[in-house]
């Protein structure tokens, strides 16, 4: 394991991976210190840009860009109180108090250190992890795939944001757009209504650029006039003594392990990493009053969480092919594009590849850290620019690699059409995040069902016997009663309560 990491970090340290992986980390910064613009975004549109490139120089960049969004995000919510990405959201809490009253240059110290140590925390796991994992993976048969699958787009679907109805009604709109094409089992199309252009399906890039792009070019269409002053960065240092980090230590650490271990729980997401970070440190410590006043263990635990939260994703989408996150299920579509099959085998079939991305993800984290430190003072003016600007060349982007996927204009309608959804579950409150996971993962849930019940003369009644798969069941099937249940001794709490009253 540390031979094979090794040998990655000399990969990435030659000259090409190295400018990839800087550049990804930069362009993300940049990305998710804009408001209104997101890592999925950024990834969702760098894709059609590397079909030519080497799968593992494409994939490194995507991976170092998710880093850098995650992190670019502290800006805006430090300096503007609009958090640049929804991870964020937790840092404006304390980030912008603070820089309110003189102190943006410490905030954003602590901001970027915390993010920094976050993502090593993080990468620790990753490397321990993912080995025994995979391995432990290549023992499933069909049974557990599916039940696997399906008890992560339950788990997604209840921990959205909103209720769990909505995250299961996103989860099935996107299986059901995943339907028409080719029936795996027999060959048969299916769903099509004619048209041959559906004969494959939907391709998942204009999906993909239609639900993450196109749906936030238009919310950003309706707010075009709203501008936003950010709080000047003066000329103190970013750089905080020994001293200060080791009064946050114990924060730091906690933090980062919070975030990583929700991180691995597949869709949770990095919000509910920094929320639940944030209410234990808080919980913790000494002066929970001070936070949301300008706490500095309010921003420490926010940016750990966070950014360990991206290692952690990463941990069941190489191992089991599991996205973790909205932004892993861009990069599992990114591997499918790139004609590397997720999952198990991956360690197996692409070991070298998997080291590749884990080293870009420990380095990118190292430049982050390196980029925001030098340059933050910089980067808080992309925060002035103009996004009646900005966002037609974004559009155009979005049509020209719509176009030179299969060259047709077809999947411009399908990005244009899947955008408009996006847009309405948007309005509706129904959360993205289901909708695309379960959009990627219907193929596989689909395939490993059938797979299983022709392998066995009891069909579907075969779990029965398959203990990994029935724990899977077990688990959707908790997650699912578990609020009902909740729910209902509430209600039977207060009207005990009412009688005894009376």
């Amino acid at each position: 394991m540390l031979a094979d990491l090794l040998g990655a970090f000399g990969y990435i340290f030659s000259p090409v991976p190295f400018l990839w992986v800087l550049l990804g980390t930069t362009l993300g910064i940049f990305v998710g210190a804009v408001p209104g613009l997101t890592g999925g975004m950024l990834i969702a549109l760098s894709i059609p840009l590397t079909f030519t490139m080497n799968s593992t120089h494409a994939l490194v960049l995507m991976v170092s860009m998710y880093v850098g969004s995650v992190s670019g995000g502290l800006i805006s919510a430090t300096l503007l109180k609009m958090p640049g990405t929804p991870s964020s959201v937790m840092t404006t809490f304390d980030g912008f108090p603070m820089a309110a009253r003189g102190e943006a240059e410490r905030a954003l110290a602590l901001s970027i250190g915390a993010s920094l140590v976050g993502g090593l925390v993080a990468g620790v796991f990753l490397v321990v992890l993912s080995v025994p994992l995979s391995r432990w993976a290549t023992t499933f048969g069909p049974f557990e795939y599916f039940a696997m699958v399906l008890m992560a787009l339950v788990l997604i679907a209840s921990i959205s944001q909103g209720s769990m109805v909505k995250g299961l009604l996103a989860g099935a709109l996107g299986i059901a757009f995943a339907l028409p094409g080719l029936n795996p089992s027999d060959g048969q199309l299916r769903l099509t209504f004619g048209w041959h252009e559906l004969d494959g399906g939907f391709a998942l890039l204009p999906v993909l650029l239609g639900v993450f792009v196109m749906s936030q070019i238009i919310v950003d269409a309706f707010d075009i006039e709203k501008n936003a002053t950010p709080i000047k960065v003066g000329g103190a240092s970013l750089l905080l003594s020994g001293r200060t980090w080791r009064q946050h230590g114990t924060n730091l650490l906690r933090s980062s392990v919070i975030g990583t271990w929700i991180g691995i729980l597949p869709g949770v997401g990095a919000s509910i990493s920094s929320m639940v970070a944030y209410a234990t440190a808080r919980s913790m410590s000494k002066t929970p009053e001070a936070f949301g006043t300008g706490s500095e263990e309010g921003i420490v635990a926010s940016e750990a969480a966070n950014n360990a939260n991206v290692g952690g994703a990463l941990i069941p989408l190489i191992t089991m092919g599991i996205p973790g996150s909205p932004i892993d299920a861009i990069l599992l579509g990114a591997l499918i594009l790139h004609n590397i099959q997720p999952g198990p085998l991956l360690f197996v079939n692409n070991g070298d590849f998997v080291w590749a991305l884990v080293a870009a993800y420990l380095l990118a984290n190292v430049l982050m850290f390196a980029i925001m430190t030098v340059s933050v003072r910089w980067l808080a003016r992309l925060m002035l620019i103009d996004r009646a600007l900005m966002l037609p060349a974004i559009f155009v982007a979005c049509v020209v690699g719509c176009y030179a996927l299969h060259n047709r204009i077809f999947d411009v309608w399908v990005m244009l059409f899947f955008g408009l959804v996006g847009f309405a579950m948007a309005r509706c409150r129904v959360p993205l995040g289901p909708f695309v996971i379960g959009f990627v993962l219907a193929g596989i849930l689909e395939e490993e069902l059938r797979s299983g019940m022709q392998l066995t003369a009891d069909g579907f009644w075969a779990i029965l016997d398959r203990p990994i798969a029935l724990a899977f069941l077990a688990v959707s099937a908790l997650t699912l009663v578990w609020p009902f249940a909740q729910s209902a001794l509430s209600k039977s709490r207060n009207r005990r309560a009412k009688e005894t009253l009376s």
